[in-house]
């Protein structure tokens, strides 16, 4: 039933605007229904449509009816799920190659309205002051209320120079904020680098894309040729979304020992029970030859640091797993956001599809991130007195109809005072200002620089535990067993 695409990934955070999630793409699966159909709901459906045609106002196409009747089908499942139609389908393959037309924000929605979970570097959206958290109410002055996140994401989808005026609610300002934007073609660069001080390397990725691998290889080579001493590398995947598991796989097996387990998928079908390994077939889909093989020796033992926080999703939380279950770096930041489900794309026409939630994954301890995330080593705040947005922010467990976590019972939130906790945030939110990753200003990343040197490091509760003194910095220098094998008390 056509061709089966290998470029296996995983979707991240919801729909995005500007940004199109990746996937697995594949055919429609040629299997049997294992049950009978339910003849009795399908006659009322046909009955239904045969009301409209006849009763309704006004005249409806039969395409519109039975599309709508699929999307709401497949949107009832899970909030990743989705049909999509002949432009979402193109949009969303050609976001994997790291280039799209758009405003350039990852979004969701919530309680009838757009939420900006994060702006991409650089972008469009970036520039004019766009920030996570943010609630856009009005696309040029129409009401967002009542669209659907797939219908909103398009009217922001358009031609490249066309504007569009955004309407925000933000919970640090009493007023709406009111932009207009203009579209561009973005080209994102998914990876950055540089030494931040003699000996101290840090490496953002923003999302997985497929040149990633590629690129982290050149920066990485690129860093060493600058520094050839490197004695610290502090790995930034705070605020990226996920993308593509090749991707994901590729940097894991940057900093681990060959061929060892990366990530494993399990779910209903036979394709969905697998392990994906540090082995060159499960990550160079783009390149000829291994992109790995020329990279530093000194790559696989240097201390690490992985920075993590409430944006931190899907690739990136297998990335940050799988480093942490072989004891290969420390995991500061924040908790991640808990994506831990896989979409598969099945094409049922030549330019439409369905993204479906076929598996979860598993970090190599067998553990379900789905709905929990990574829980970092030291939790460290954005900012020395607080977190004034990732506070603020929905994780995966927020999101109605999510996935549960199949390895344990999700625990029950914690009920405080809830107007209290808020107006703490709005106010250091309102004393912050836009953080750009890899400053002076950065204050996650000085405390993964301290923890690198075996300095203090100032965590969320400061006590006799959770202060990192000097000798226990050392923990950053423990690099994977050279077994290959994950700590088995973590299981």
């Amino acid at each position: 039933m056509g061709s089966k695409f290998k470029n296996f990934s995983l979707i991240s955070l919801g729909m995005l605007a500007g940004v199109a999630a990746s996937v697995q793409f594949s055919a429609m699966a040629e299997k049997g229904v294992s049950t009978s159909l339910p003849l009795e709901e399908l006659r009322q459906l046909a009955d239904v449509f045969g009301l409209i045609k006849s009763d309704y106002v006004e005249p409806v196409e039969d395409n519109k009816l039975l599309t709508e009747a699929i999307t709401g089908m497949v949107a009832s499942l899970d909030p990743h799920s989705a049909y999509l139609d002949k432009k979402s389908f193109k949009e969303l393959r050609e976001g994997t190659q790291g280039k799209f037309v758009g405003l350039g924000i990852e979004v969701g929605m919530e309680d009838g309205y757009i939420k900006v979970i994060s702006p991409i570097e650089d972008s469009p959206a970036y520039r004019a002051g766009v920030k996570p958290g943010d609630l856009i109410t009005r696309l040029d002055s129409a009401p967002i209320k009542g669209l659907s996140l797939d219908e909103a994401v398009k009217k922001m989808r358009g031609e490249p120079n066309t504007k569009i005026t955004l309407t925000i609610a933000r919970k640090t300002e009493d007023k709406p904020i009111i932009v207009t934007i203009t579209r561009e073609l973005i080209k994102q660069q998914s990876v950055k680098g540089k030494i931040i001080e003699p000996g101290y390397a840090w490496l953002r990725i923003s999302q997985f894309q497929e040149p990633t691998v590629e690129d982290m290889a050149k920066k990485i080579q690129l860093l060493y040729t600058q520094d050839p001493a490197i004695k610290g590398l502090v790995l930034d995947l705070r605020n990226d979304p996920g993308g593509v598991l090749p991707g994901a796989i590729g940097v894991s097996a940057a900093f681990l020992p060959k061929d060892v387990a990366i990530v494993s998928t399990n779910g209903q079908l036979a394709d969905s029970k697998a392990t994906y390994y540090a082995k060159r077939e499960f990550y160079g889909t783009r390149a000829i030859g291994d992109p790995l093989a020329k990279l530093p020796a000194a790559i696989k033992n240097v201390p690490m640091v992985v920075l993590i926080n409430t944006g931190s999703a899907s690739a990136s939380e297998i990335v940050a797993g799988a480093l942490q279950d072989y004891k290969r770096a420390t995991i500061i930041g924040t908790q991640s956001f808990g994506k831990g489900s896989v979409q598969t794309i099945r094409q049922i026409s030549a330019d439409t599809a369905v993204k479906l939630t076929t598996a979860r994954y598993y970090t190599p301890n067998g553990r379900s991130i789905q709905a929990k995330g990574i829980i970092p080593d030291l939790n460290v705040e954005e900012t020395a007195d607080g977190d004034g947005f990732n506070g603020l922010r929905t994780r995966e467990s927020d999101l109605e109809k999510h996935l549960s976590n199949d390895k344990e019972a999700e625990s029950a939130k914690v009920k405080v005072d809830e107007l209290e906790e808020e107006q703490r945030l709005v106010a250091l939110a309102k004393k912050s200002k836009p953080l750009e990753y890899g400053s002076k200003d950065d204050f996650q990343l000085a405390q993964a620089l301290n923890h690198l040197k075996g300095l203090p490091v100032k965590v969320t509760k400061p006590d006799a535990e959770n202060v990192v003194t000097k000798e226990s910095g050392k923990d950053a220098k423990t690099a994977a067993k050279p077994d290959g094998k994950p700590d088995e008390k973590k299981k």
